[in-house]
């Protein structure tokens, strides 16, 4: 005991052993929701062909608990990892199904991504890219990616729908699925009200046991599905090192190169995010421990592509057991330790649908775009760019067209207005990377 305490720091940060484990339990039960979510995602509801969802879940699960548990035991901060909400939407909506590629092809851009941002990180490099964009422009992605993951959300289930005269309009809310969605949207504003740090969880757990109530004892159709509690281990064999098969048809092309561009900008400043508001809520955080977690967090990203995941960032749901008394690692040893016990519960995904989850995907997207009132909406050149982020990202339903615009929108506003100057060389080399991609995709 006194090992542990010594370890983690445990009075020296001023807490107890009771309060990292009680942090710990309640920022897995924040974001536990993701294991059930990303597979869903991750195959863009079915849409992507030959993803095995089984596979996806058990890779989530893996990755999660392993990477919180190396965030836990080297980093020693209460941050737990798992993969990101948004980048998912990326890998399936963005990259297989708009930009054609496979989704072994999509892994593969992940894996890269993260080999880059470890390189990034280990050569000093990170501060000088973080400074190089304007702030504005990094709450504004978030935000987009925000609203971008709530649309999906309600598309998915009909609540907002493509009816041919107008590009979207209202869906017919007498249908069951988008009706069960509904009562999970409201539920979990509900329990939010009531200030319940695992809202989102319970949310998604009561959704799924009144659709399974319809299904089966009244026998509404599209419900849940109950298929056991605890069943056999999935197999990982029809993902695991599927990304080493993906890179050469990756790479091959200029688009590919965007994606892993796409990729690494928004792991790299959601994690930069994410640790500053966690370790700011906390005394004695130095730049060493920032380095080592931003070491795990790309580390995890590698090891989640391999496993056969997208992109594992850092949560701000860690923000719940920070809250309810973490502050060293111990809480993540925790909370990593309960992710690898949930490998047991795959029987669980037939419960998890699109109705289901649209609660989860609406709340989360809530939260992301609050940073929207952070932005310098005074400032013309922060506000058009920021403004062109948010709307292209959901209209063109791309969150890389949406940095892209952006960066462009930016850069052109601040030439005009002879402030090129102040535009960091980075940016530019961005902006230009951006451009090759929209030549190539619309010429070549």
């Amino acid at each position: 005991m006194e090992f542990i305490k010594k370890y983690f720091r445990i009075e020296e940060r001023g807490t107890t052993i009771g309060k990292e484990l009680l942090g710990g339990l309640t920022t897995f039960l924040t974001m536990a929701y993701i294991l059930f979510a990303n597979p869903n995602l991750m195959s863009g509801f079915g849409a992507v062909v030959g993803l095995d969802i089984n596979a996806v879940f058990l890779a989530t699960a893996l990755a999660a608990g392993l990477a919180t548990l190396a965030m836990g035991l080297y980093a020693k901060l209460p941050v737990a990892l798992a993969p990101g909400m948004g980048l998912n939407a990326f890998f399936s909506f963005t990259i297989v199904l708009g930009m054609g590629y496979s989704w072994e092809e999509a892994l593969a851009a992940v894996l890269v991504s993260g080999l880059l941002y470890l390189v990034v990180t280990l050569t000093g490099l990170r501060q000088r890219i973080v400074s190089a964009i304007p702030q504005s422009l990094k709450y504004a992605i978030g935000a987009g990616i925000g609203f971008f993951i709530a649309y999906i959300g309600l598309v998915n289930v009909g609540i907002v729908i493509n009816t041919g005269g107008t590009t979207t309009s209202l869906g017919d809310l007498t249908n069951p699925v988008a009706l069960l969605a509904l009562f999970g949207i409201i539920l979990t504003m509900v329990l939010l009200a009531f200030k319940i740090k695992a809202a989102v969880f319970f949310g998604l757990v009561i959704t799924a046991i009144v659709g399974l109530i319809l299904g089966e004892g009244f026998g509404v159709a599209n419900m849940p599905v109950f298929n056991g509690l605890v069943g056999a281990v999935p197999s990982l064999a029809p993902t695991f090192g599927a990304a080493f098969g993906g890179i050469g048809g990756l790479l091959s092309t200029p688009a590919g190169w965007f994606a892993i561009f796409a990729f690494l900008f928004v792991d790299f400043f959601d994690t930069s995010g994410t640790l500053m508001a966690v370790t700011g809520q906390m005394e004695g955080v130095t730049e060493e421990d920032l380095q080592k977690a931003n070491v795990v967090d790309a580390s995890a990203t590698i090891v989640g592509s391999v496993l056969g995941t997208s992109t594992v960032t850092s949560y701000i749901e860690s923000l719940s057991g920070v809250g309810a008394g973490a502050r060293t690692g111990l809480a993540s040893v925790f909370t990593g330790v309960l992710f690898l016990l949930s490998i047991f519960l795959s029987p669980l995904l037939s419960l998890v649908t699109p109705s289901v989850t649209a609660a989860a995907m609406v709340i989360v997207g809530t939260m992301m775009a609050t940073s929207i009132g952070r932005i310098e909406w005074d400032k013309w050149q922060i506000s058009i760019s920021s403004f062109m982020t948010i709307l292209v990202m959901i209209l063109a339903y791309s969150i890389s067209d949406g940095i892209g615009f952006g960066f462009l929108t930016y850069v052109v506003v601040m030439i005009a207005s002879k402030k090129g100057k102040e535009v960091s060389p980075l940016l530019y080399v961005a902006t230009g990377l951006f451009i090759a991609y929209l030549v190539f995709l619309n010429v070549f």
